[in-house]
């Protein structure tokens, strides 16, 4: 449990249609404390909706967004420490978001995995060759992100990645 950082340039862009982008396209025109809030929950449901069409199981999920610091705060339970690391990962790897408290409990606590930050020119090979020391080993790492990743080669600069223990 902690804070984790993402860039805030980088990720899905849920913010930009529906109900977020109406809250956030109002906040910007003339920022009152209730704007801001409206769009903190807009952002909040946004990030809780992208979370729930992954098919992630979180008991009593509760996602929360604060605008001025651009921090996410999820919270429930979750079975196995994949999840929640799944989790996490939708939450920060979302345009406009910096940066992600974790409050998830784990029911059943296993060894965390370790994170990398995909830079310009990274594939999952080269991933994998630097982690475990073996390229062909990439399949690991596309599987350990699914459903996040639909495809081994649709990564992107500023994307966090999970890099599971073999």
């Amino acid at each position: 449990m902690g804070l984790m950082s993402f860039m805030k340039e980088a990720g899905e862009k849920l913010f930009g249609r529906g109900e977020a982008k109406a809250a956030q396209e109002a906040a910007a025109a003339a920022p009152t404390p209730e704007k801001v809030a409206a769009l903190s929950k807009a952002a909040g449901d946004a990030i809780a909706g992208y979370v729930n069409a992954q098919g992630l199981k979180v008991d009593g999920l509760d996602i929360g967004f604060d605008a001025n610091s651009a921090t996410v705060t999820v919270a429930g339970t979750v079975a196995d420490q994949a999840t929640r690391e799944k989790v996490l990962l939708c939450c920060g790897n979302v345009a406009g978001v910096s940066a992600v408290n974790d409050k998830l409990v784990v029911k059943t606590p296993q060894p965390e995995a370790q994170w990398h930050t995909v830079v310009a020119g990274d594939n999952l090979s080269k991933i994998a060759k630097k982690f475990y020391g073996d390229a062909n080993k990439y399949p690991v790492i596309f599987e350990a992100n699914k459903p996040m990743l639909t495809h081994p080669d649709k990564i992107y600069p500023g994307q966090m990645l999970r890099i599971p223990p073999l």
